[in-house]
């Protein structure tokens, strides 16, 4: 059956969908030295990789990121508090990864937000 993939093809396009935004994440992480990364996994540990670092020889500026990228210090210091014994690089990456898909999710309800009478519209 050749090149007939058996696969479902939502599964695939959710898969495409995951990479278009694991590629969109990666691209507003800018700050941060990343190479390609193909899937979640590898971003979360790049990621976890580049904040370690920062924790070790530039804290300031990791604090600085991380205010810009707007993660919650509450948030984040309950999540370390209650995850001591993993890694702190990893549990921040996490979070930004987080954050950074929420806000592509904002993005889209509000550009596909076309039913606003025009004038309401600013």
């Amino acid at each position: 059956m050749g090149g007939l993939s058996l696969e479902p093809t939502h599964c695939k396009n959710n898969q495409l969908a995951e990479h278009d935004d694991i590629i969109l994440v990666q691209r507003s992480l800018a700050d941060f030295e990343l190479g390609a990364c193909r899937s979640r996994e590898e971003l979360l540990d790049a990621l976890a990789a580049c904040i370690n670092n920062l924790v070790l020889t530039d804290f300031f500026r990791l604090v600085q990121i991380l205010y810009r990228i707007d993660i919650n210090e509450n948030q984040l210091k309950k999540a370390l508090r209650e995850n001591e014994d993993q890694d702190a690089g990893k549990i921040i990456a996490g979070m930004i990864i987080e954050r950074e898909l929420q806000k592509l999710e904002s993005r889209r309800q509000f550009r596909n937000t076309h039913d606003v009478p025009d004038d309401e519209k600013w």
